[in-house]
């Protein structure tokens, strides 16, 4: 772990299809999906670990007025390449702390990517090299490999992209001393 940071990795299992769902039908906006979804994450693994800073994130892909979320299947992923070739779009990133049961932080990132156009062979090419790795990630790429072979552009922090705003949670931790702690996150 390059932020030096001990800690340990906790699921936590929500359903996160529905809910965004429920968001979409209530017209809340991206962004606040995206703070919703990290905080039930984190307040879920907080519930059994009192005793631990839990950090809890998620991430809403908007293109177009349209909500994606990770693809459960190649052809959905398929899909949503298609979908996103040459056209912007944004990451919302939401990332939360709880302490005691309590949210006592949060930090919300936009970065905004264009995929470029790719034919039908060179998207099923990378999604056969990327496997799995596909269907973690609401715009089916991973940038820290073979992803990053099919943009055009990008602006935001790397690590905002990658699901996790690395530098303001780092700057929060070391404010609060601590920089150096056993800390349960939550995915």
């Amino acid at each position: 772990d390059g932020a030096m940071i001990d800690y340990s990795s906790v699921p936590a299992n929500i359903d996160e299809s529905a809910i965004r769902s429920s968001c979409e039908a209530e017209k809340i906006s991206p962004e606040d999906i995206a703070v919703i979804l990290a905080e039930m994450k984190a307040q879920l693994v907080a519930q059994s670990r009192t005793d631990a800073l839990v950090i809890g994130s998620d991430q809403i892909l908007v293109c177009g007025g349209r909500i994606f979320g990770k693809p459960s299947t190649r052809q959905e992923a398929s899909e949503t390449l298609d979908y996103l070739q040459g056209k912007p779009h944004h990451l919302f990133t939401s990332v939360v702390i709880f302490k005691f049961g309590q949210r006592i932080w949060h930090h919300n990132a936009l970065s905004t990517l264009v995929v470029r156009s790719l034919s039908v062979l060179e998207i099923n090419d990378y999604l056969d090299i990327l496997g799995d790795a596909a269907f973690q990630m609401p715009g089916c790429y991973q940038i820290e490999g073979i992803g990053a072979h099919i943009f055009t552009s990008m602006s935001g922090t790397y690590y905002d992209i990658l699901g996790l705003p690395l530098l303001p949670l780092l700057a929060f931790l070391r404010e609060h001393g601590l920089t150096s702690c056993g800390d349960e996150i939550s995915e």
